[in-house]
């Protein structure tokens, strides 16, 4: 059969894609166009209320406009929202996240007009076990699936369960396999990375020196870690990024809010003490060093003091990137008993925030102009050019070079979310 995938959300999500792809390939061919396709997999995000109301409509517009085909829902939808799924899209085939081995059994049930919901949980190792796609510039690196938290707000756990660390002989052969075939950037990936190992015995820090070890002129980007994850290890794995120039000089450490209150309120199950130490930690060890952190605006408990210390938290380190998102329920969050607070509220505190987001975003990359960068080039500009990435996973455009290959560039200005510059 002719199947079209299309595929929503995070990085690990984006992999669980592919590797529905590579196994499909086996008995199907995978078209590029849901016109030319017999069957649609559309493979949900199911994060964030807007993700909730764009899958919704994709759903039913899917339906109105090829009700001939064969739908299949894919993805963290199918585990978090079984009833409103239910409810548009009840007579479709449905897999889950943990199920994505099944696929081709659901493809060929939904082709013989049965309707089957593959859900629930399993422990599935995703890494280096299917005929994967290796050509490719870029390599998402699943190294564990589900997380060990239990923060207020999130639905994540509903939908990947608990943590399963993949073997590290597993991800290592992966990674190789994928380096041999080309590839220049491993994107290590899971919804908490620093969790990794914390139920199979194996390290974190080990897993990342063993990827650094492998020959050849390539780069790592670790994905988030969560505080409370990275607490216990936080030596080990400074020492990791210090000792290894494959890896970025980028750590993604979300904090969600710069209220002591509200953050224990969150569960988040760590203290702002103990962040401020982590990222101290890390600058002063690498001071090439870019931040990456999640900021929840609105939560029902929060109050304008709380608002204010977060402004605060933000002027205080300064991140490169900051990620705002407004506060929402999500199905089979904890935090769905409370009430949200008044949306006029959220608005003009988000408008506020963001700001701020663009004067610590924008003043961090006026900082690297005059600068020489040495550069990976990893794909073309949407408005010309193309893009690469600094040791410390600047986003840089630049001009006259050849994707896949490392330059060294001036950087002439520092805009908000990337740096212009020019070869040298």
């Amino acid at each position: 059969m002719k199947i079209y995938l299309e595929t929503y959300g995070c990085t690990f999500n984006q992999a669980d894609g592919q590797l529905m792809t590579s196994i499909l390939k086996e008995e199907h061919e995978i078209v590029n166009t849901i016109e030319d396709a017999e069957v649609i997999i559309l493979n949900t995000c199911y994060v964030k209320l807007p993700t909730e109301q764009k899958m919704i409509t994709r759903i039913n517009t899917i339906k109105t406009e090829f009700p001939e085909k064969k739908l299949i829902v894919g993805g963290c939808m199918v585990e978090v929202d079984s009833k409103r799924l239910e409810k548009f899209a009840g007579d479709a085939c449905w897999i889950g996240p943990h199920k994505i081995d099944k696929i081709n059994d659901v493809v060929n049930k939904s082709i013989n007009d049965e309707i089957v919901h593959e859900c629930g949980k399993t422990s599935i190792i995703k890494a280096g076990i299917f005929n994967k796609n290796f050509n490719s510039l870029t390599h998402i690196l699943q190294i564990c699936e589900g997380c060990n938290g239990a923060c207020t707000f999130c639905c994540t756990r509903v939908a990947r369960g608990y943590l399963v660390s993949y073997p590290i002989e597993t991800i290592v052969n992966e990674a190789k396999q994928a380096i041999l075939n080309g590839c220049k950037e491993l994107q290590v990936t899971a919804q908490d990375s620093a969790c990794y190992g914390l139920d199979s015995g194996e390290s974190f820090s080990e897993l990342l020196n063993e990827l650094a070890s492998i020959e050849g002129d390539f780069r790592i980007r670790v994905g988030m870690m969560h505080p409370k994850s990275l607490r216990g290890q936080l030596d080990e794995v400074i020492s990791v990024f210090k000792n290894n120039e494959k890896i970025y000089n980028f750590v993604h450490i979300p904090i969600q809010t710069g209220s002591s209150k509200v953050l224990e309120e969150m569960n988040r199950l760590h203290t702002l003490d103990e962040y401020y130490e982590m990222i101290n930690k890390f600058r002063n060890e690498i001071p090439d060093l870019s931040i990456a952190t999640d900021i929840i605006v609105g939560y029902p408990t929060e109050t304008e003091d709380d608002f204010q210390k977060t402004i605060d938290l933000l002027y205080k380190i300064k991140p490169d990137i900051i990620h705002i998102s407004k506060y929402m329920h999500r199905p089979g969050a904890k935090s769905n008993t409370l009430n949200e607070i008044d949306h006029k509220v959220m608005k003009e505190r988000s408008h506020r925030i963001n700001k701020v987001k663009t004067e610590v975003m924008l003043e961090n990359n006026k900082e690297y102009e005059g600068t020489i960068q040495k550069v990976l080039i990893t794909n073309k500009g949407t408005s010309g050019g193309f893009v690469g990435y600094t040791n410390s996973y600047k986003n840089v455009i630049v001009d006259d070079v050849e994707i896949g290959t490392f330059v060294d560039v001036k950087i002439t200005e520092g805009k908000r979310t990337y740096l212009k510059a020019e070869k040298i």
